[in-house]
């Protein structure tokens, strides 16, 4: 499997869609709080371990 900018994109916002509707659906907190102070903060988190994955990827490619 190629991992390019559709199949990133499909699997980023696919994994973080999973982990806020399993949250939405446990009814462990207020969708409200969900919403607005879980989903950003894993989707910052996500965008940040991506780039260091990517960054990572580049470096193992070349040496």
């Amino acid at each position: 499997m190629e991992f390019n900018e559709v199949t990133t994109a499909v699997a980023f916002i696919g994994l973080i869609a999973i982990g806020v509707g399993g949250m939405i659906a446990s009814d462990m907190m207020a969708t409200d709080t969900i919403l607005m102070m879980v989903a950003p903060s894993m989707i910052i988190f996500g965008a940040i371990m991506l780039g260091i994955g990517v960054k990572f990827g580049e470096y193992r490619a070349t040496n």
